[in-house]
């Protein structure tokens, strides 16, 4: 432990590592600090939305609680599943997505995590900006771009900076919940609410993947964040840690969405930033919850910043054939994702609503698929043996294209649409099924049954041990300590 503080001390505030494997001379931090971010990312305005979408399309307040509890802990374990591969491989989470799809191959699901970035980062940076133009007596706009100038810059500090912001964050959410929650309770009947129960089967699996859906997105960059960690952490324990802080967070704020929609009815749509701070009071009271939600959301747009650098940078890397970054790269990456979100916000402003709903649900189709394939391939065929160094080179072990990995990923999202429910599209087969959207489950299962099929039958390449770069010079290293086997 004692070693563990020393590197943390000692780690630039800067962060000089982009998508490299992080070598165990540098490994630092503590799963308390797995928790306080995904905790702090989850106690956030966008997450209070998202619960409220439950009852804004349809669902009471009873079974929409229910169904958003289910959803959280389904995709929640699927994200804390990702985050306990961070200390293992040292790696950036899509990076490992080379093993399943080839080195060039991965760029498929990295532009649309790129997308997912872009949209989340908008939302963000929207519902932060009005927050941000309440607290300063400003136009929304300004607040947008004031807010998206912040993002910018505690993205280019990297992993420090944004681990003690989800601390600080974590504090001020769990305050200000808390205290919005007590202003909710003692001046409303919720008694009243919770009584009306008009279960809607199509409701109630909306709600499922309201939060199913919020919980997944995450996984595409949960190991950015844990890939720091020592090797020696246990997985089960990184397991817990971040799926118990983001289910937490997300359930806590979704519940409170869900009876603040209730009890705005069509007051809430567009919004939603002054009918919350409302709630909490007016003149300072309400300056602070302001400060509250937009310093909230600091922390998850900036990791959605800074996953869409680390996303940029691997699809750039993956035809270069080397993970070096420089900073004025870097820098750019940043500089162009910020803005192009901030921009979207700009734009979107008036139709945030409808067009987020039906965003997130939209997205869970390209990333139900690929969260399966990766964690059977991680937990079940590989078994956490990785050629790390091969992961760089295009003719190496994983080669440029796999074939088997790509067609299993195209066919789980194609096999999703005929049971996808949007406003803007809706399969063929949802009218029969009673309107009920049940896409991201078949998105998980058959892709992972199918996968673990064929990989069985076919994959090939599989090292003995997980093979290491070397480090310091070293003579390249397995997990056990034996020497690395080509």
């Amino acid at each position: 432990m004692a070693a563990n503080d020393v590197r943390a001390s000692t780690t630039p505030l800067i962060e000089r590592r982009s998508i490299d494997y992080i070598p165990e001379a540098e490994r630092h931090g503590r799963l308390l600090s797995q928790f306080t971010l995904w905790l702090g990312a989850n106690l956030q305005i966008t997450a209070i939305v998202t619960g409220a979408l439950a009852v804004v399309l349809g669902g009471d307040v009873f079974w929409s609680l229910i169904g958003l509890l289910i959803g959280q802990l389904l995709g929640g374990g699927v994200m804390a599943l990702h985050a306990a591969q961070g200390p293992q491989l040292g790696l950036p989470q899509m990076i490992s997505s080379r093993v399943q799809f080839g080195v060039y191959g991965a760029v498929i699901p990295l532009v649309l995590v790129c997308l997912m970035y872009v949209g989340f980062s908008a939302s963000g940076s929207l519902l932060a900006g009005q927050a941000v133009a309440q607290l300063l007596h400003v136009e929304d706009w300004v607040g947008i771009v004031l807010f998206a100038g912040l993002i910018m810059v505690f993205t280019v500090f990297g992993y420090r900076v944004i681990h003690g912001i989800g601390r600080v964050a974590s504090v001020l959410g769990v305050v200000a919940l808390i205290y919005l929650f007590y202003k909710l309770l003692a001046g409303n009947d919720v008694g009243a609410l919770l009584d009306n129960k008009h279960f809607s089967l199509s409701s109630f699996l909306l709600a499922i993947s309201l939060s199913a859906s919020w919980q997944i997105a995450f996984g595409p960059y949960v190991a950015d964040y844990s890939r720091y960690l020592p090797r020696s952490t246990s997985a089960s324990k990184t397991f817990w840690a971040v799926g118990l802080g983001s289910v937490i967070g997300a359930q806590a704020s979704m519940v409170f969405g869900v009876f603040a929609a209730a009890l705005a009815g069509s007051q809430f749509a567009h919004h939603e930033v002054s009918f919350i701070v409302g709630l909490g009071g007016t003149g300072i009271v309400a300056a602070l919850l302001y400060f509250s939600i937009a310093f909230g959301k600091v922390t998850v747009t900036t990791l959605n910043a800074y996953g869409s650098f680390m996303s940029i940078a691997t699809i750039i890397s993956g035809f270069r054939g080397s993970r070096h970054i420089s900073s004025a790269v870097r820098l750019l990456y940043i500089f162009l994702m910020v803005s192009i979100a901030a921009a979207l916000a700009l734009l979107g402003k008036d139709s945030f609503l409808k067009d987020f709903s039906a965003f997130i649900l939209f997205l869970l189709a390209f990333f139900t698929p690929w969260s399966a394939i990766n964690l059977v391939d991680f937990y079940c065929i590989t078994k956490e043996r990785y050629d790390i160094p091969a992961l760089s080179n295009p003719n190496g072990r994983y080669g440029r294209w796999n074939l088997m990995g790509i067609g299993i990923y195209v066919f789980g999202v194609l096999i999703q649409m005929p049971f996808i429910s949007t406003h803007f599209y809706t399969g063929p087969l949802v009218a029969s099924l009673g309107d009920t959207d049940i896409s991201w489950i078949i998105g998980l299962l058959v892709p992972a049954a199918l996968y673990y099929w064929a990989a069985k039958k076919w994959h090939s390449a599989i090292p003995e041990h997980l093979i290491l770069p070397i480090e310091q010079g070293a003579a390249p290293t397995t997990t056990n300590g034996l020497a690395a086997q080509a």
